[in-house]
């Protein structure tokens, strides 16, 4: 008999609702006609939510391709959204700040997320939802702390 795994573990979970999630997003974009792709807007709010940012460091976030990420970067640039700025620290590296021009833009986004996490997260009162989040960020935390831990033991190997 074959070995059947479970659906319903933390991480099978976690995995489903991320995909559900981010279909969800996808089209909530897409139908909202806000003039940018699902995965602009994605690039969007992780620019917005530093205050400069390295372009490979919002690929990692991002979880996608940096040539992926240059291509978004350049339409956002084109449409007066965001500006590359050089890295005051870094000559050979590029910044990614949002401009004035993208705050009405954010704000909508802001929006609709706002009202898809309430589609969402039906069913859960604000303690409930409070919990939630408390759960995800330690789950974030510790798995940040992992690749940390992966990172470091890969420079001891190295040197």
């Amino acid at each position: 008999m074959p070995v059947r795994l479970e659906t319903d573990t933390i991480g099978m979970l976690l995995t489903d609702v991320s995909r559900l999630l981010r279909g969800a997003f996808d089209r909530r974009i897409i139908t909202s006609a806000l003039g940018v792709t699902p995965g602009e807007a994605r690039a969007l709010i992780q620019v917005a939510a530093t205050e400069s940012i390295k372009q490979a460091e919002i690929a990692i976030r991002m979880g996608i391709e940096p040539m992926t990420l240059s291509t978004y970067l350049d339409r956002l640039e084109g449409l007066g959204l965001v500006e590359r700025v050089p890295d005051p620290c870094d000559r050979r590296a590029k910044n990614v700040v949002v401009t004035d021009k993208a705050d009405t833009l954010l704000l909508d986004i802001r929006r609709e997320v706002r009202d898809l996490m309430d589609e969402v997260t039906s069913g859960l009162d604000a303690e409930g939802r409070e919990a939630l989040r408390a759960s995800l960020k330690g789950l974030r935390e510790n798995l940040q702390q992992l690749d940390r831990s992966v990172s470091s033991d890969k420079k001891s190997v190295s040197e």
